[in-house]
């Protein structure tokens, strides 16, 4: 269900052409309102539509308005619930939204991966595709965010057949060693290995297309799932 609610979110995301600070940021409040909240099935996209309004105060210059997060949920909650929402949301996780997602590593660590380039885009594409599948995996919530991110940034140089695939900089700006990565990077590939046939291809479609350069066609490197 939380798969499916990332995979919308994420969507949504897109079709407003928010900050990429806004996407990590409305998932940072999900998984930590759900973490100490119980949740009904039938209010987890509502939780979905708050967090994003949040994140969008909090981030965006111009942020949509709640009748547009109604508009795009299909009429599915009042102006009132998501308000009522939202309020309970911020009472749960005492106001504290200032908070270091995997984007404030991805952008630093971006730079360290492109060093003497001045800019892959390519890289960075491929960096920001696993880094959004990140947010499809349950099983990465638990991770700091800072090795989430670092491990996005191998597994884009994996995929890519970047040598030396960890460098001294890396390492220096990451605090990481390639071997601590393992782990997470292999959930990420197994994901880009997956996604043409999963049922949740937001991430997958977006992609794909010419605007960030087609890089989830590129072949995964699943040598590293064996």
């Amino acid at each position: 269900m939380r798969a499916i609610l990332a995979d919308w979110i994420i969507e949504v995301h897109h079709k407003f052409e928010l900050m990429p600070e806004t996407l990590y940021l409305a998932m940072y409040i999900v998984d930590q309102y759900l973490s100490l909240q119980p949740v009904l099935r039938r209010e987890l996209q509502l939780v979905g539509v708050s967090a994003m309004l949040i994140a969008c105060k909090y981030e965006e210059i111009w942020a949509p308005e709640v009748n547009d997060f109604i508009l795009i949920s299909d009429s599915a909650y009042s102006r009132e619930q998501i308000l009522s929402m939202e309020k309970g949301i911020l009472n749960r996780l005492e106001w504290n939204l200032t908070v270091p997602t995997s984007y404030m590593f991805l952008v630093r660590f971006i730079k360290a991966a492109s060093s003497g380039i001045k800019t892959d885009k390519e890289m960075e594409n491929m960096v920001f595709f696993f880094a959004e599948l990140s947010l499809m995996q349950y099983g990465l919530v638990t991770h700091l965010p800072s090795m989430v991110a670092a491990s996005a940034v191998y597994a884009a140089r994996l995929t890519l057949k970047r040598a030396p695939l960890w460098t001294d900089t890396l390492k220096h700006h990451t605090g990481f060693r390639d071997s601590d990565l393992m782990e997470c990077t292999k959930m990420l590939v197994s994901a880009h290995l997956t996604a043409p046939e999963s049922k949740l291809r937001v991430v997958y479609k977006k992609y794909s297309g010419e605007q960030y350069g087609g890089v989830a066609l590129r072949p995964p490197a699943e040598e590293i799932c064996k």
